[in-house]
């Protein structure tokens, strides 16, 4: 199953149609992930994002990101379970860090081209492997490409290496994502992680990857709320439906 994904992607990025900026919110903000997978997309100078993503177990993790120069995004973020509710309150051991750089601006035949390095990793943090239970993107080369289609339509692909390797997986992984523009306020979102690290050893996926699914609503200049779900196909154990998590985002310039 995973491996058609790969011909797929390589396919979208080479079509050479029309390019035009990816502005999921209406208001020419590039996305800079798609759900959990990174893509080509910064910052602009001057401008910053507060993010808020709440997910399973009363999880709450918050970031703060800034467009330092025009080809550089930089930020830091932190959360934890059981922030919501009544359960034991548990934080990840140290602030996530993320850098990105774009190498190349996207062309009508080129895509635009980042590399970065990113340690915050998703849900929960398994002490006992030293992980989170998605992994963190560590080092990683994304691609972005976009085209006019009755609004927008944007491919996202790359590759990353973990630093999380203590489960004894220290492979390469691959990942791919798509938007598609409904209206000037509605996105529909889809990524697929091949997991190619989170399949040996003591790694907790089942060899299936991760599909995740979204929407993203423009509420008004700057602010967005998403909706997604995750682990789809269910690649780890005690997975009985999708997980549902929500975003908010708030972007505005200095």
């Amino acid at each position: 199953m995973r491996t058609i994904f790969i011909p797929l992607l390589l396919l979208a990025l080479a079509i050479p149609l029309a390019a035009q900026n990816s502005a999921g919110d209406g208001a020419n903000i590039e996305p800079r992930f798609v759900i959990d997978t990174p893509t080509a997309g910064l910052l602009k100078r001057g401008a910053f994002s507060l993010e808020s993503n709440f997910f399973q177990d009363g999880g709450l993790m918050f970031g703060v990101y800034a467009g330092a120069l025009d080809r550089l995004t930089f930020g830091i973020s932190y959360g934890g379970v059981g922030v919501i509710g009544k359960a034991k309150v548990t934080m990840q051991k140290l602030p996530g860090v993320m850098i990105k750089y774009r190498l190349f601006d996207e062309s009508e035949a080129m895509p635009a081209i980042a590399f970065g390095f990113d340690s915050q990793g998703k849900e929960t943090y398994l002490d006992s492997l030293e992980r989170f239970t998605i992994k963190s993107r560590g080092i990683f080369i994304t691609a972005s490409k976009n085209y006019a289609m009755m609004g927008f339509l944007s491919f996202h692909g790359g590759v990353n290496w973990s630093m999380e390797k203590k489960d004894g997986d220290k492979d390469m992984d691959v990942f791919m994502g798509v938007e598609k523009s409904l209206g000037p306020e509605l996105s529909l979102l889809a990524e697929y992680d091949f997991a190619f690290n989170d399949s040996h050893g003591r790694a907790i996926g089942q060899g299936k990857g991760y599909l995740n699914s979204g929407i993203r609503w423009s509420l008004a200049n700057g602010l967005t709320l998403g909706f997604d779900l995750k682990n789809i196909v269910k690649n780890q154990k005690n997975v009985t439906f999708a997980n549902r998590t929500l975003k908010v985002e708030y972007v505005r310039t200095f």
